[in-house]
């Protein structure tokens, strides 16, 4: 009978030999396996682990492609370059067998970006009919795990290859099976789609850190991440946060059934915390907090207000709210963190002097907390708007609380996290190109993403050895609620930085500002999106002569009290899509840099633009605003035009409220 101790040797002994057993065996990446797709027409590698120095024989279309691991215990094979086609088989031999089924030829694209490139296409409003009508064996879907990653990661976390089908395709990116289905369709080869996006992340977090590290602002992040202990990290940011929840926790829910117990106007601030709103919980001390929280704030009132009622905007508030004024149910909003908060407020239950706004916000997971720019953060009420950006007092309720302290130290928090975890992994993986949608995440501050945004093109390039990488990317839609005056926009100066980002050779601009929808950040017109990519694809990647882009401004020229605009693009002509057939959303500027709202035609495929106030027009903005709804310039083939501005850098932005 062997000892308890002679058992514990034997299983320690059998574990280590297991253990070598298993660190011998060849290994591929996660994205190299049956059902995948390979990039046609390039030569292609396979790549993965073995014990150092092991021999490999790699059997592909009846030859053989032997390889050494090196002593890292890492190795590669290039194949030579296969016309479309399929099915094949690969074999891999070393001291285990893997055998890699039902491989196709064709081509391969990236989807990258954030939560519009990731938005899955079971939850589109006609999801049900789409899914069902998804029978493409010849497209094979791959779904990256959105995964943070301090350093250069060698591998993907998890995934696996399938053809596209009604079983597959539901949790899927809506607008790469969009696009890749019309460029297979169109071209009748197979299509490889990656989708590597993860929600609510700015460009920072997908570029190289040998990239940013050329920036000065981020330098000292990049050098900083060689050298970052995430374990330490979350242990120091576990106290604060326990901290935190000592001074600011409650001991009771507060909200007993139908009894808001902390939305009470007279109830005393005391053990409530202060903070900045409107924001999201990223930078605060309670980022990581799942649950709920609640938010106060006291405001005065004209007596005119009082009188007529307000209109409460808060803007999307991540995940669930419910909002209290003076104790009074106003709104809620269940599970809805894209849909703008918009409340009304009848006049019996506001007062003069403090009137207390009260705030219960439920989240759970990544994102949470306010999305609303500062500017409609505010009470509205006829023609007054009273701002509500400030400093408002919270409490974190007991009920349902958990902090995922992990988070803590998540990807909105250090740059190319998302790049080590996500891209790098892929690019020993032949592609045929990138198609992204991304920027909803950096319109909180848009300065610098007309550096970032290049930089990221050109470092994915240089990452995959492909100076002329085909890139394709979305411009912004249209999003919020229309403006009444002409004013500034982060959204428009997001757009602007994207399209000049057309000036790199081999990329192309989706424009999707007439699609958007004022009140849900992820519109849900993927199939035009989809259609308009791969538009794009057939002339940047393919090389089709045909209309693929809507109206592009290329220079303006005054003639008096006009502004002579022409464009690029303008296909078999310009034209006003609107039912009274004229041209909207321009404005003008005179040499005091304010700007009005201007009349616009079309002649000779050139749109002259003017005020009858301004006789010496000196700039021109189009679609000029998070939501311009009234813009309307195309081109005869139905593409829209670009939003664009002549006045960079040359005057003020000052406007007119006429």
């Amino acid at each position: 009978m062997i000892s308890r101790a002679g058992k514990y040797l034997l299983f320690t002994f059998l574990l280590s030999l297991s253990v070598l057993i298993l660190s011998a065996e060849v290994r591929l990446p996660a994205i190299l396996g049956s059902n995948m797709v390979i990039q046609r027409e390039q030569d292609f590698r396979l790549w993965g682990w073995a014990e150092k120095g092991e021999e490999i024989s790699i059997t592909f279309n009846n030859t053989a492609y032997p390889v050494r691991a090196d002593r890292e215990g890492k190795w590669m094979v290039t194949l030579p370059a296969m016309e479309a086609g399929g099915p094949y088989e690969i074999i891999i031999q070393g001291s285990n067998l893997i055998t890699l089924k039902n491989i196709l030829f064709g081509d391969v694209w990236i989807c990258a970006g954030q939560s519009n490139m990731g938005w899955p296409l079971g939850l589109l409003p006609d999801s049900l009919t789409e899914c069902n009508q998804a029978n493409y064996p010849e497209i094979r879907i791959f779904q990256v795990p959105c995964t943070v990653q301090y350093t250069q990661a060698e591998d993907l976390q998890d995934g696996n290859w399938n053809e596209c089908n009604p079983q597959t395709i539901s949790q899927f990116s809506a607008v790469g099976y969009y696009f890749g289905r019309a460029l297979h369709k169109d071209l009748n080869v197979p299509i490889g789609l990656v989708n590597s996006s993860c929600g609510g992340t700015n460009i920072e977090m997908w570029t190289s850190g040998q990239a940013l590290s050329s920036m000065d602002e981020f330098a000292n992040i990049a050098e900083d991440l060689k050298n970052f202990d995430p374990v330490k990290a979350t242990a120091v940011k576990k106290r604060e946060i326990e901290a935190l929840l000592d001074r600011n926790k409650g001991t009771a829910p507060g909200l007993e059934g139908e009894n808001a117990l902390w939305a009470d106007p007279e109830l005393s601030m005391i053990g409530w915390g202060h903070t900045e709103l409107p924001r999201q919980w990223k930078g605060t001390d309670f980022r990581s907090i799942d649950g709920v929280l609640w938010f106060r704030y006291n405001v005065d009132l004209p007596e005119e207000v009082v009188d007529r009622g307000i209109i409460l905007e808060l803007g999307p508030i991540d995940d669930s709210d419910m909002t209290w004024v003076n104790g009074h149910l106003v709104g809620q909003t269940t599970m809805n963190q894209y849909a703008n908060r918009i409340y009304h407020v009848l006049s019996n239950i506001l007062q003069k002097e403090k009137n207390v706004i009260a705030i219960r916000v439920s989240n759970k997971g990544r994102g949470r907390g306010f999305y609303s720019l500062p500017r409609y953060f505010r009470i509205t009420s006829g023609d007054i708007e009273i701002p509500l950006a400030g400093i408002w007092r919270y409490r974190i309720s007991p009920e349902g609380l958990h902090v995922n302290f992990p988070e803590i130290v998540g990807p909105d928090k250090k740059p190319s996290l998302l790049y080590n975890g996500m891209i790098h992994p892929l690019l020993n993986l032949s592609i045929k190109g990138v198609i992204w949608y991304q920027g909803e995440a950096n319109t909180i501050s848009p300065t610098g993403y007309d550096v970032l945004f290049p930089m990221l093109i050109s470092d994915w390039r240089l990452q995959w050895g492909r100076d002329y990488l085909p890139f394709l990317f979305v411009q912004l839609p249209n999003y919020r609620h229309p403006r009444k005056q002409p004013g500034d926009s982060n959204w428009a100066e997001i757009r602007e930085a994207q399209a000049m980002a057309l000036d790199l050779p081999a990329t192309g601009m989706a424009v999707t500002i007439d699609i958007g929808e004022a009140e849900n950040l992820h519109p849900p017109n993927k199939l035009e999106v989809g259609k308009r990519l791969a538009l794009t694809a057939m002339k940047v990647a393919y090389g089709k002569e045909m209309v693929y882009s809507g109206p592009l401004f290329r220079k303006m020229e005054i003639e008096g009290k006009h502004a002579i605009l022409t464009f690029d693009h303008v296909g078999t002509g310009l034209t006003a899509k609107s039912q009274y057939s004229y041209l909207k959303g321009f404005t003008i500027a005179g040499a005091d840099g304010k700007f009005r709202w201007a009349k616009a035609f079309i002649q000779n495929n050139q749109v002259y633009v003017y005020n009858d106030l301004i006789m010496d027009p000196a700039a021109v903005r189009y679609g000029w605003a998070d939501n311009p709804d009234d813009a309307n310039l195309y081109n005869r083939e139905g593409l829209p035009a670009s939003p664009f501005r002549t006045d960079r850098g040359k005057v003020n932005t000052e406007q007119i409220n006429e």
